[in-house]
């Protein structure tokens, strides 16, 4: 077999022949075994400009790179490259670009390659363990391979964004995450909720962007409405179910149950049984599988008014997202609000006046059937990829991650 049919079958280092090898057991050169391989390049007439592109004769000089590649036989392999560097008439000296390896790269494109993959589902840590390279040097060919994979975010063509928030770190610390509801492709990552933080992704838009967008998805974040605003005037804002009967729990159902537990100090069980049931007032009644569940339920809402209201009330409200004509949600909203106007319970006559300022944003769901579960969704993925890295300290590379987690379905 020649050298040539062994440097395509272990190799296929284009341009180059292979020189010298030799191989070390571990212990002689480092921990593991290793081999060592010389590429000699070959000489041809025509060489490629890493700047330009352009084919070139002239070689400005030769020197030598030590360049990690894929273990051959679970041995780890460094490469002695002869690297070229061209005398380019518009660039002047430059490297030669290889098809095998990036211009100033000490591992080779298949290695970073599979680092890239083995990083998808593993930790930093434990791909550099399996390996045998530094934690930073796995972390940095992971980067730059994410980089060059996902390229510049493609905002093209984009007419409905969802945007939210997730924690990004303990303290009350976010980032907001924007993305294509349609074919469930994140678009954006930026850390901050306000104005300020998600104005990139606008410029990112330009005008014609933004003026392709006809809907936006959100909970009723007003720094997130008013950037909209200010960027897509004619854009549909659409509020979340989620987010508004979240509210509804934490600002109507809680103190309402605290007041009622408050009230029935003077029977233990009656208390005792109010306390408890607050997961239970919650959640979805479709969702209440259990039969003593059911029957608790019952029995709370039967021996209790002020929460047989506000659990109604609760259930009601949520019918606002199955409307399909703009007029007949805006009937059953008016009949909505007067009820709970006429309840006499405070909490909830404070969040239905608070609501109403948003009923627009939740009757514009008629016409675009657009939410934010989907962004629920990729927020409990993104704390996984934390967990499983025990947490990220450059930005850049978190968000690329979360970028690569989520490319989106091919249009």
């Amino acid at each position: 077999m020649s050298g040539s049919e062994i440097t395509r079958l272990l190799g296929g280092w284009e341009g180059y022949r292979i020189g010298t090898v030799q191989r070390f057991e571990a212990g002689e050169k480092g921990l593991q075994a290793e081999v060592w391989i010389e590429l000699l390049p070959l000489k041809r007439r025509r060489m490629r400009c890493s700047g330009c592109g352009r084919l070139v004769s002239k070689v400005h000089d030769i020197e030598e790179r030590w360049i990690r590649d894929l273990p051959l036989l679970d041995t780890a392999t460094w490469l002695l490259v002869w690297r070229r560097r061209v005398r380019c008439p518009d660039c002047g000296a430059k490297l030669e670009e290889l098809p095998w390896v990036g211009r100033y790269s000490r591992v080779t494109k298949r290695l970073a390659e599979s680092i890239g993959r083995l990083c998808e589902v593993a930790s930093i840590k434990h791909v550099a363990s399996f390996f045998g390279m530094s934690w930073w040097a796995v972390k940095a060919v992971d980067k730059q391979y994410l980089a060059e994979k996902l390229g510049p975010a493609d905002v093209s063509n984009v007419s409905a964004i969802a945007m939210d928030e997730f924690a990004i770190q303990k303290g009350h610390r976010y980032a907001t995450v924007i993305v294509e509801p349609y074919i469930k492709r994140v678009l954006w990552v930026g850390r901050g909720r306000s104005r300020e933080s998600i104005r990139p992704f606008f410029e990112l838009l330009g005008p014609e962007g933004c003026q392709a967008i006809k809907a936006v998805a959100m909970d009723m974040n007003g720094a997130y409405e008013a950037e909209v605003r200010a960027w897509c005037p004619d854009a549909a804002i659409v509020y979340d179910l989620f987010h508004v009967v979240m509210k509804y729990g934490r600002e109507v159902i809680d103190p309402v149950r605290r007041a009622e537990a408050k009230r029935a100090e003077g029977d233990r069980q009656a208390c005792k049984v109010i306390k408890g049931s607050r997961w239970l007032l919650l959640r979805n009644k479709r969702n209440i599988e259990s039969q003593d569940d059911r029957i608790r339920l019952y029995d709370l809402l039967e021996a209790n008014r002020n929460l047989m209201k506000v659990y109604v009330l609760k259930e009601d409200m949520k019918q606002l997202w199955d409307f399909r004509y703009p007029k007949a949600a805006k009937r059953f909203w008016k009949d909505w609000y007067r009820r709970a106007m006429q309840s006499g319970i405070e909490p909830l006559r404070r969040f239905a006046k608070r609501l109403k300022p948003y009923v627009p944003g939740i009757v514009a769901h008629c016409r675009h059937r657009l939410h934010t579960s989907l962004l629920e969704g990729i927020n409990n993925k993104i704390k996984v990829i934390k967990r499983m890295a025990y947490g990220f300290r450059d930005d850049a590379y978190f968000f690329l991650k979360i970028r690569a987690a989520f490319p989106g379905i091919p249009r």
